[in-house]
């Protein structure tokens, strides 16, 4: 029997509670080597907030859980392949699988390491929470250019840096400036 990766619709905000239930029923219905892993994907976000940095944990899919688990045959007359599908199905708050057809689908390799890659990585550095988007026009409200207007040339997320377009002396000019140092216009 072999693990495989499975995503399970679940309620928008609700993934943790979810997931601990879940991890509960398979805990009281003794299938932890059926069902070993239960994760909601998040990853690490750098915000600043009345001019401190705080860590803060955003889902990368919200509204998903990803299950690890070997699910055996669907209507299957092994015992221990019934009570991996009834824990599944009958926990409260834990959707439909995600999939083509009536069988789930499993995720691919590349897929469940992409997703645990971008996990492991925002543990170790977390990125920059960067609201801004090359083009949007921004007022810079510190620093040497404060009160300048200017237009979004590039993003960089993860030092959470911005190139901006200014106009000084009738001429176009690009500053670097960190993302909290300006606001939307």
């Amino acid at each position: 029997m072999t693990l495989d990766w499975y995503v399970v619709r679940v309620a928008t905000n609700r993934e943790d509670s979810i997931r601990e239930r879940l991890m509960k029923r398979v805990k009281a219905d003794g299938l932890e080597h059926r069902v070993p892993q239960v994760l909601v994907p998040i990853e690490k976000i750098t915000e600043i907030r009345s001019g401190k940095k705080k860590v803060i944990s955003k889902k990368i899919y919200p509204g998903y859980l990803m299950i690890q688990a070997t699910l055996g045959e669907q209507g299957s007359e092994n015992q221990e392949d019934q009570a991996v599908w009834f824990a599944l199905h009958e926990t409260y708050g834990v959707g439909p699988f995600v999939g083509s057809g009536k069988e789930p689908t499993p995720m691919t390799a590349d897929e469940v390491d992409g997703v645990l890659s971008r996990m492991n990585e925002s543990e170790a550095t977390p990125k920059m929470a960067v609201k801004t988007k090359r083009g949007d026009m921004v007022r810079i409200k510190e620093g040497p250019f404060e009160g300048f207007d200017g237009t979004v040339e590039d993003v960089d997320g993860s030092k959470g840096m911005l190139r901006i377009s200014v106009t000084i002396f009738g001429r176009a000019t690009s500053v670097e400036i960190n993302h909290w140092q300006v606001e939307p216009i």
